[in-house]
């Protein structure tokens, strides 16, 4: 039942193409309303809530922060990379994160 609420909310707000996958992190795993996680990411990435749903803006600043983007660029991070700088910009844990650390030590 999780996943597709997660989805649901993501795609919500363009998910990874703008803000809203890293606002579902919050609601989830601070479990935060839909409010106060936007007010968090916003602060976090330096950006109005506004910009949070604007994807030109997201998909500049996302690149930038190597928090991953819908689509492949070279030199930027993809996969458990980005995931692990979305960790360290949201101060929150992520499983599969922590999984690939136990795997690699």
């Amino acid at each position: 039942m999780g996943m597709p609420i997660s989805h649901i909310m993501t795609s919500g707000m363009s998910g990874i193409r703008a803000a809203g996958d890293l606002v579902a992190r919050m609601e989830f795993s601070k479990s935060m309303r839909i409010g106060e996680a936007k007010d968090y990411v916003s602060k976090k990435l330096g950006v109005s809530t506004m910009d949070l749903s604007d994807e030109y803006v997201m998909r500049e600043l996302r690149e930038e922060l190597g928090l991953g983007v819908i689509t492949s660029v070279a030199g930027v991070p993809k996969g458990i990379a980005a995931k692990m700088n979305i960790e360290k910009l949201l101060d929150i844990k992520i499983n599969s994160c922590e999984m690939f650390r136990n795997k690699i030590a």
